[in-house]
């Protein structure tokens, strides 16, 4: 029967299939590909249900497009376009000049309708990053639809306010589809986060930071071969917004800075060019319950930040520069040397964005000193107390691992099934990169770097860091970046730490997701799935 449908969907689709394959701009053979979407099995796309009333639903279509980046000649990229068929009128915000898609923002409670749509010349799957909803709304690979088809997503936003984020999850395909421009921010406002008002319309900035590099005719270049699979790409151009060199002009007053990291691999180290410190209101899951500062905060691929920026105190025609700034022990060792040689060295010192105080204000919000309610999930509440469950990562040439095997369709080790609704204690660690256990070795060591893991479904808390086995150097120049105290999807586990959390699974069974934000690492088959049950 399934062969019979993939059959008459192929015949009825041929035409369109080719089109959408000529629609390809011939920008993109500049564009050193590797892998490729396959070796996933298909599932008939799903449809619009007659008995769901959605608040929200729009048509969301990627497709191969231009856009002006750097001076010259347009590149060629894919990217997401939306239009709003039914709810408020603030629901889709384009970013001006830009590939990224448009900010979509939701309001907890609302159901919402999306229609995916591809124009594309290979199979695609949007995963709305961050989001609790059912196993087949969330953009598993399983669901890849081909050129010409559609997926209806019909969900609702049961989380929290806060920034998260769409992209593709086509199986062995994610990273090259995002890497040609294919992500937009998702914003999620409740009431609780309302009655703080906060910093809000043009005071509210979104910031993607992606890091691409190009030819010399403008168009996107990717490749590197085994190094770039097993290190994950590295561009050598920091985008913002998809925007080279990117300054802002604000008034002298507070900004709400929410801060995502769209890269394949590129782990950020944020801080003030005059060391100011940064004020976190937020991370992943939302609002923290008081504001934290920090001399620096380091943002993996997959991670969001919440900031208040305050330029109250700043003359007009002041400026003040977010950087990356140094720090060691992400990259492996075995390949620092030739990293070093890049642009933008992993770990290097280099400018992110610009701020300029363009004019004075005498209106400013006030920073709350206390911000949101958070549950603390209890150790003592688990399902599992004595026996958390494993997320072992591992790491050799060409096999990054997690739990000591790749990722495969209906393949969930007995330690990877979780009963529905169930308070589960996981614990994340570096498996040494030769399966030998805690201690790192000699491969593991050289080979061993920081992988940000995400893990879909309900957000989780951080319970606690060791890094016992971390080279103690290199561990300080991370440390004091990190924030455990929020809700939780995505976390940096650096090279010797073991990182203890607590994660819900509730609401929904079916098989989640949990994998390696590292892009290219996630398509090397660094990536698992819980088989809630």
């Amino acid at each position: 029967m399934r062969r019979k449908m993939d059959l008459i969907r192929r015949s009825l689709l041929a035409r369109i299939g080719a089109a959408a394959g000529v629609c390809a701009s011939s920008s993109f053979a500049a564009l050193a590909m590797h892998g490729g979407a396959g070796g996933m099995k298909e599932i008939a796309p799903n449809w619009a249900s007659l008995n769901f009333n959605p608040d929200v639903d729009m048509e969301l279509t990627c497709r191969p497009s231009e856009a002006s980046i750097l001076e010259g000649r347009a590149t060629g990229v894919w990217r997401y376009a939306a239009s709003l068929l039914k709810g408020p009128e603030n629901t889709l915000t384009p970013l001006p000049d830009t590939y990224l898609g448009p900010v979509m923002r939701f309001q907890k409670g609302q159901k919402i309708r999306i229609r995916l749509r591809n124009g594309l010349p290979e199979p695609t799957i949007a995963h709305w990053h961050g989001l609790h909803v059912p196993m087949l709304m969330d953009g598993h690979p399983m669901y890849a639809i081909d050129p010409g088809e559609a997926f209806v997503y019909e969900f609702e936003i049961r989380n929290r306010a806060g920034l998260y984020f769409y992209h593709p999850h086509t199986h062995e395909a994610t990273a090259t589809q995002v890497y040609r421009g294919m992500a937009g921010a998702i914003i999620v406002n409740d009431d609780e986060e309302k009655a703080l008002e906060l910093p809000s319309g043009e005071f509210e900035i979104p910031i993607v930071l992606q890091d691409r590099s190009f030819n010399d005719a403008n168009q996107l270049v990717y490749g590197g071969g085994m190094h770039a699979r097993m290190v994950g790409f590295q561009g050598d151009h920091v985008l913002v917004n998809g925007r080279p060199d990117y300054a802002i002009d604000v008034a002298s007053r507070a900004y709400r800075l929410r801060i995502l990291n769209g890269s394949n691999s590129r782990i950020y180290k944020l801080a003030w060019d005059d060391a100011s410190p940064i004020t976190v209101i937020g991370v992943d899951g939302g609002l923290l319950e008081k504001p934290e500062e920090k001399p620096y905060v380091m943002l993996a691929p997959g991670e969001r930040l919440d900031v208040w920026a305050d330029f109250s105190g700043r003359s007009v025609g002041s400026k003040i520069v977010m950087r990356s700034a140094p720090f060691s022990g992400a990259s492996p060792r075995m390949a620092r040397g030739m990293m070093a040689e890049t642009a933008l060295p992993v770990g290097g010192d280099y400018p992110l964005f610009s701020v300029r105080v363009a004019r004075a204000s005498g209106e400013s919000s006030a920073l709350p000193p206390r911000l949101a309610r958070i549950d603390r999930l209890r150790p003592e509440d688990v399902a599992n107390p004595g026996d958390p469950v494993p997320i072992a990562i591992s790491e050799a040439p060409m096999a990054m691992l997690l739990n000591g095997r790749p990722y495969a369709d209906n393949d969930a080790l007995p330690r990877e099934r979780i009963p529905v609704d169930t308070l589960q204690l996981v614990e994340i660690f570096h498996d040494g990169g030769m399966g030998m256990g805690r201690g790192m070795g000699m491969m593991g060591g050289m080979m061993s770097m920081a992988h940000p893991i995400h893990l879909h479904g309900q957000q989780f808390q951080i319970l606690s860091r060791s890094a016992d086995d971390a080279d103690p150097r290199d561990y300080a120049t991370m440390s004091e970046g990190f924030i455990s105290s929020g809700w939780k999807d995505t976390v940096l586990v650096t090279p010797g730490e073991r990182v203890r959390i607590i994660k819900p699974f509730g609401d929904f069974k079916g098989a989640f997701m949990h994998h390696c934000h590292n892009l290219e690492h996630e398509d090397m088959g660094m990536m698992r799935q819980f088989s809630v049950e």
